[in-house]
């Protein structure tokens, strides 16, 4: 029988955590209404293809 053997890594739960975190105080508190709070908080959930995408426009020359 095989068997698989995984390795889980708590510390990048841990950074996407903080991140989370993070990212709903700081769209939150920038909100001007309920409904783009609501947005602000589904966009903290997704803030890495923020990064990545705003890391990969500097790294382009574009910024």
């Amino acid at each position: 029988m095989n068997e698989s053997r995984y390795r889980s890594d708590a510390s990048s739960g841990a950074v996407y955590g903080l991140g989370l975190i993070g990212a709903a105080i700081w769209f939150i508190s920038t909100a001007t209404s309920v409904w783009m709070g609501v947005l602000g908080f589904l966009k903290a959930i997704v803030w890495p293809v923020f990064l990545v995408y705003e890391a990969f426009k500097y790294l382009a020359g574009q910024a």
